[in-house]
């Protein structure tokens, strides 16, 4: 096979997925692959090793293995490897719709379900369920994500919005960009927070070790704030917990699991950032996405939607003799 060219890059993936660096003084001698996850700190390693063996990395428009030592003013290339799109099918995935129109789709995703393909889940996720519902969802925005304008984790419940209409997903994308969107949760965690309520702010980017995580990191990663409320404390066998009511200004990758856990307290069942002290009555991480407050795409009236908490977070705050209060 011929080295990929420039040009071929530029023909086999999208501009957002191709990266240019010019290697400075100080970098010469670095690994090419470690260069690379310096300078993508929001790709896994995993996705830049691939894309250097499918040959979509090049050192001035030379192929090169992942060991090579860079020189000084050598100009590295990447582009992103893309597995080949899936053909989604419709599938019956049950969500509770909260409010939908022509425009688009507010629900609430149920725990255990991933939102879109990818990393090994084909199916059963909830766009297959969109489509099902929806099959017009199908031809907004991009194939394996369509209507998609943000996400939730795959153990974190709540409310999402869905966009019907190309016009409306990047009315809403902008929305949120723009952070005209305002979120609340609410998360059990464990043990007390030192104060009532406080807000964190300190800026989350890609673990530097394990690149399937997310951690605070002053020199990658991007501002994050979270703001949180205690709304009720537990005094269990098992130790404290707390209720929390949780705004956050930003919606970085796992930004309240990492945020809470980088002030002593991970929220519940979080198998990721979470404490050794593992309750089994937590089957996934206490975390619900409880109201969404969002200009409409079409008509920019605010409009506001509640998500109850689904029966699995009910049923642990019963089992602590919760009062049932939210705020």
């Amino acid at each position: 096979m011929l080295p990929l060219s420039s040009e071929n890059i530029e023909n086999s993936v999208s501009d957002q997925q191709k990266f240019e660096f010019s290697v400075s003084y100080n970098q010469r001698g670095t690994r090419l692959d470690q260069f690379l996850a310096f300078s993508l700190p929001d790709v896994s390693r995993a996705l830049i090793t691939l894309s250097n063996k499918k040959e979509l990395v090049l050192v001035d428009d030379e192929v090169k293995k992942s060991s090579y030592r860079l020189k000084e003013g050598e100009t590295v290339t990447c582009a992103l490897w893309q597995a080949p799109p899936l053909s989604l099918e419709p599938q019956q995935v049950d969500f509770e719709s909260i409010y939908e129109d022509d425009s688009l789709l507010v629900l609430s995703k149920p725990p255990g379900i991933v939102v879109h393909p990818g990393n090994g889940n084909t199916e059963g996720t909830l766009v297959h369920g969109l489509l099902y519902h929806c099959r017009e969802i199908g031809g907004v925005g991009d194939a394996i994500r369509p209507g998609i304008v943000h996400r939730l984790d795959k153990d974190t419940s709540g409310a999402m919005v869905v966009a019907k209409d190309e016009r409306s997903l990047r009315t809403l994308v902008d929305s949120f960009k723009e952070r005209q969107v305002y979120k609340v949760y609410h998360a059990l965690v464990c043990g007390i927070p030192k104060k009532y309520e406080g807000r964190i702010v300190a800026p989350i980017g890609r673990h530097s070790v394990h690149r399937q995580k997310m951690a605070i990191s002053e020199r990658t990663g991007k501002f994050a704030a979270t703001n949180w409320q205690v709304v009720e404390v537990f005094e269990t066998k098992d130790g404290p917990y707390s209720l929390l009511r949780v705004h956050i200004e930003t919606g970085r990758t796992h930004q309240i699991r990492v945020h809470m856990s980088s002030i002593g307290c991970p929220i519940a069942g979080d198998q990721v950032y979470g404490s050794k002290r593992q309750n089994p009555a937590f089957a996934r991480q206490m975390l619900h996405a409880s109201r969404l407050r969002l200009p409409h795409p079409v008509t920019g009236r605010t409009m506001s939607f509640t998500a109850p908490l689904w029966q699995d977070f009910q049923e642990v705050l019963e089992d602590m003799d919760w009062s049932g209060a939210l705020e």
